[in-house]
């Protein structure tokens, strides 16, 4: 027995498939942006200041490298 959201899911992918290679890649920029916009919104911070914190949390718990030591 099929759920909704098997249903939802494959209709989804079924969407994603039709698109083109470059359709898919101006959504995945635009969820990224979105991505970025909430994460700035809710922690009152600006795009850039949410960029840095994404970039050293990217980095966190990874071998230290002196050619990131400047950000």
């Amino acid at each position: 027995m099929r759920s909704v959201a098997d249903e939802l899911k494959q209709q989804q992918q079924r969407e994603l498939m039709a698109m083109t290679p470059a359709a898919r890649i101006e959504m995945a920029i635009a969820l990224s942006n979105e991505g970025l916009d909430f994460f700035a919104a809710t922690h009152g911070i600006s795009l850039e200041e949410a960029r840095r914190r994404i970039r050293k949390q990217r980095r966190a718990g990874r071998t230290p490298s002196r050619c990131m030591e400047d950000e």
